[in-house]
């Protein structure tokens, strides 16, 4: 049986991602070695290293204004690198869900943080509208897409601050204006490679602006004056999201993953919206491309683990959600196919005519 992964993360990769991988642990570029013995300072691997990040200006159009640089320590180390970095007196943030809170938390320590709006008085279930950052603001974060709660920020604020983005679970899913974000930030486990990776895309001119001290290796001009590789990368990772990068410019680029993920997401929203059995949690406008959140109608709550389990009978795998939300999370980052979207859809219907 064919098996659907619908895991959050770390979660679905490209086939081409996989077996170049896969093929690579094996020898890597012929020096017969594994990817997983080689030096990383090899001609070899170093070459990988300036292809992952030209690449990515590529695909997302980087001005020459900002560097992409290679980190450890997943989007939860930049909670504090960025604040560390950037936040010289005050900065703004908005609150949509579980990572923005921990990214709220941890800029606090560095400086004045001004949460300019929330949505956690309704779980997390929309995004909010109507609030104003301040013009003294050092910089204005926000998360894009909110995995555990079904959330997306479809249309970026226009504010009279730099913006900062946590993208981890939505990067290379549709264009991106670069040139407006001192910082973009995002764990690769999602759309890019396995975990142990972060891809950083930072403007060089926002750098050594605060006046405390920070430590080398949390400090971004680290980074981009060694290129990624001030100590050891996480090899394999970095490999992988080499692959992925290339897979995307042989799909056609970002607008094209961008129709795709909209073609995907209308698939399953429509099922949702129509079975009479289930019901969205988010807010329709605020609906995420990336993280499809559902739960049974109240009236029909009883079946919730019944179709958990029927939807893994049919091969549907990692659907169940959070436990801030319950019921059913399907993820369908830029690797699902539409296949396995109406492979879920069928199972739903099939489930329906069975009550």
């Amino acid at each position: 049986m064919k098996k659907h992964n619908f895991y959050a993360g770390p979660s679905i990769l490209s086939q081409y991602t996989v077996q170049n991988t896969a093929d690579a642990i094996l020898d890597f570029a012929g020096t017969g070695l594994s990817l997983m013995e080689v030096s990383h300072r090899s001609k070899e691997f170093v070459a990988v290293c300036d292809e992952s990040r030209s690449l990515v200006k590529e695909l997302l159009d980087v001005p020459s204004t900002h560097e992409v640089i290679f980190l450890g320590g997943g989007a939860s180390m930049q909670f504090c690198m960025v604040p560390y970095n950037l936040l010289k007196k005050k900065a703004s943030y908005m609150d949509t869900g579980t990572w923005a809170s921990k990214a709220i938390k941890e800029a606090k320590l560095f400086g004045e943080v001004d949460v300019v709006a929330s949505s956690k008085e309704k779980n997390y279930s929309f995004i909010p509208k109507n609030y104003t950052v301040p013009d003294d603001s050092d910089y204005f974060h926000i998360t894009t897409n909110n995995t555990i709660y079904g959330t997306q920020i479809h249309h970026i604020p226009e504010v009279n601050v730099p913006l900062v983005a946590d993208m981890s679970s939505d990067i290379f899913s549709r264009p991106v204006d670069v040139s407006l974000y001192d910082a973009i930030y995002a764990g690769a486990q999602k759309n890019l490679a396995p975990a142990g990776v972060t891809i950083v895309i930072v403007r060089k001119d926002a750098l050594n602006k605060v006046d405390r001290p920070i430590p080398t290796m949390l400090n971004y001009m680290t980074h981009v004056e060694k290129e990624s590789m001030f100590n050891t990368p996480p090899v394999v990772p970095v490999f992988a999201a080499l692959q992925t990068l290339k897979w995307y410019k042989e799909q056609g680029g970002i607008l094209a993953m961008q129709r795709k993920n909209e073609e995907k997401a209308a698939v399953l929203y429509d099922e949702i919206d129509r079975n009479r059995l289930f019901k969205g949690t988010a807010e329709k406008e605020d609906r995420s491309l990336m993280n499809v959140c559902f739960v049974m109608n109240d009236e029909y709550k009883e079946l919730e683990s019944g179709f958990a389990s029927f939807a893994a009978a049919a091969g549907m795998i990692g659907i169940k959600g959070h436990r801030s939300v319950g019921g059913f999370r399907a993820s369908i980052y830029n690797a699902m196919p539409v296949e396995s979207v109406s492979a879920l859809v069928q199972t739903m219907q099939e489930f329906e005519k069975q009550h």
